[in-house]
């Protein structure tokens, strides 16, 4: 095929990446903890873990793991916490012994929970108290049996780590009771795991290293098998694309306030800063501004990864404004489209531009990026970066003429191997060839440039984050009273999108309250509707199938 984008490429950058020596995320992260033993790694609530603490660290939960409770090669290994010094050792913990990492939304109702335990399964869970009364809900009804609990406070150092378990439990009683009668606690889990001692595990490049979950056009959520090929891969070719950005002189300071569980934030943040020995500054309650930015005046950060919502939040909180920003070299933004405006102010702020990145939980998941010296925001997603190639199709998976709209299909090694125990689903998103078709309508330019149109299927997206119609659908219509529905996303100016809900009702006494109501107990907070409207019917096709496009057309 003909790769029109190597002509757009910045001087320096190669059109394939080699095969690196590293065959696993295992190897990758030992290289790292071995070659930056003493600079900072993670640092989060004034403590900072270094990366020889996090090989002690991780080393102890490999042995607790394997030695203890038994786990062998490929069993999966849910995480359920949000941005603390434990996601990163239990992390490398679960890579050291062998094990596939399974990343849970700590944000997740027992309904959700339940059906990724399920579809995994998990044999074990590392989870933070906050969350631990959902985990009890339905820990009966999957194949989990281990139970690992954590605290927000346990790994920082003394007296911040009784603070601010204390405070939390005690006195925000942000720690809502819970039974989980076999569990353990992290500390404990470590400690048991200094005895042990790991035993050799094969790693290679077609083993899993990631069950990560996206949502399905069926409203269950799939699993995308990420390898240890697709993951090792995709962090050398965005280091290929970051050619010259970085001065080595400087130290790599990382704002992580995406969470870790999400493959943005988990490739771009924990995996790449490490692989590079820089330090990710973990942001556990990002949604707390004024705090996000006191943090943020302690550290010199070189670089920033956000999506447009946060982007917004952050131009809008007191003191933002006045922060140092010299040694900020780059800001990334994924996970959504930036809004030119927004974009606009962030670099009138910080005097950088916003680079743009594309891709999908199935594409590891940078694909499309911005060249990194631009110094302009023009709305484009990129160009396919090194060893990706990039096709423009229509419904046939055939080639659309250069700069008609159609369907983005990407080929490179950061393509996912399938959707967990779900070939079906598998074979309708992969063409001949190894093509992945990403449901994305885009167009390509005579640079090679990619611009995203609209989108192919329904899914709606909430700050960055993928809601699908038929999940919301499925679970209003199981309202009494409720006889249709059907959700569709509508612009918002702070997360891009929110969802709308069109309601046919056979009783009059169901109300917009009620409906609410039951969303909130059955769907994460970003999937509720904001916004519902009652109907006497809805747009349908001749079969029946509504027609959310024309609801969405109005």
């Amino acid at each position: 095929m003909n790769k029109i984008w190597l002509e757009s490429y910045p001087e320096g950058i190669p059109e394939e990446i080699p095969t690196p020596e590293a065959k696993s995320v295992r190897d990758m992260i030992d290289s790292a903890l071995s070659a930056f033993a003493d600079r900072p790694c993670f640092t989060n609530m004034g403590t900072t873990l270094t990366y020889r603490d996090v090989d002690k660290l991780s080393m102890q939960f490999a042995c607790y793991l394997q030695q203890t409770l038994g786990l062998i090669k490929g069993e999966r290994v849910a995480i359920m916490l949000p941005n603390v010094l434990q996601y990163p050792v239990v992390l490398c913990g679960i890579f050291r012994a062998g094990m596939v990492a399974v990343n849970v939304n700590p944000l997740y109702t027992a309904r959700e929970l339940k059906y990724q335990l399920s579809d995994s399964g998990a044999r074990c869970i590392v989870v933070l108290e906050n969350f631990a009364h959902t985990l009890e809900k339905v820990i009966d009804d999957t194949g989990v049996d281990h139970v690992v609990t954590t605290q927000v406070g346990d790994l920082l150092k003394f007296p911040n780590n009784i603070l601010t378990n204390f405070v939390l439990k005690r006195i925000r009683k942000a720690v809502p009771p819970y039974s989980l009668p076999n569990s353990i606690k992290l500390r404990s889990a470590l400690k048991t795991g200094r005895h042990g001692q790991l035993a050799t595990v094969e790693l290679g490049y077609a083993d899993i290293a990631f069950l990560q979950y996206t949502g399905g056009t069926t409203g269950l959520a799939k699993g995308a098998m990420l390898s240890h090929r697709n993951m090792v891969f995709n962090v050398h070719q965005t280091k290929a694309w970051e050619a010259g950005v970085f001065d080595n002189a400087v130290p790599l300071v990382a704002i992580t306030a995406l969470p870790l569980y999400h493959i943005f934030s988990l490739q771009s943040n924990c995996l790449s800063i490490m692989h590079k020995g820089g330090e990710n500054i973990l942001i556990t309650n990002p949604r707390d501004f004024p705090a996000f930015v006191k943090e943020l005046s302690r550290h010199k950060f070189v670089y920033f990864t956000g999506v447009n919502t946060l982007f917004t939040a952050l131009l809008n909180t007191r003191g933002f404004a006045d922060l140092d920003f010299t040694s900020l070299r780059l800001t990334i933004g994924g996970g959504m489209a930036v809004q030119e405006a927004v974009a606009k102010q962030w670099k009138a702020v910080t005097g950088t531009t916003i680079i743009q990145g594309y891709g999908l939980t199935e594409t590891s998941p940078s694909a499309i990026v911005v060249p990194l010296q631009s110094e302009d925001f023009t709305g484009t997603i990129g160009l396919p970066i090194p060893s990706t190639e990039v096709r423009i199709c229509d419904d046939d998976g055939d080639d659309v003429p250069l700069g008609d709209p159609g369907e983005i299909c990407i080929r490179g090694p950061q393509v996912m191997e399938g959707y967990w125990q779900k070939p079906d689903e598998t074979a309708l998103v992969m063409l001949p060839g190894g093509w992945f078709r990403t449901g994305d309508i885009g167009r390509m330019d005579e640079g090679g440039f990619v611009y995203i149109e609209d989108r192919k299927n329904d899914m709606i997206l909430v700050s960055g984050f993928n809601v699908y119609p038929n999940e919301i659908e499925g679970v209003v219509v199981e309202i009494d009273g409720v006889l249709e529905a059907a959700a569709i996303g509508v612009p918002n100016e702070r997360s891009g999108e929110t969802v709308k809900l069109y309601v046919v009702k056979n009783d009059e006494s169901v109300t917009a309250n009620d409906i609410m109501r039951y969303c909130r107990e059955n769907l994460t907070g970003y999937k509720v509707p904001k916004e519902i409207e009652f109907r006497d019917d809805l747009p349908k096709t001749n079969i029946g199938k509504i027609l959310r496009r024309a609801l969405r057309e109005e």
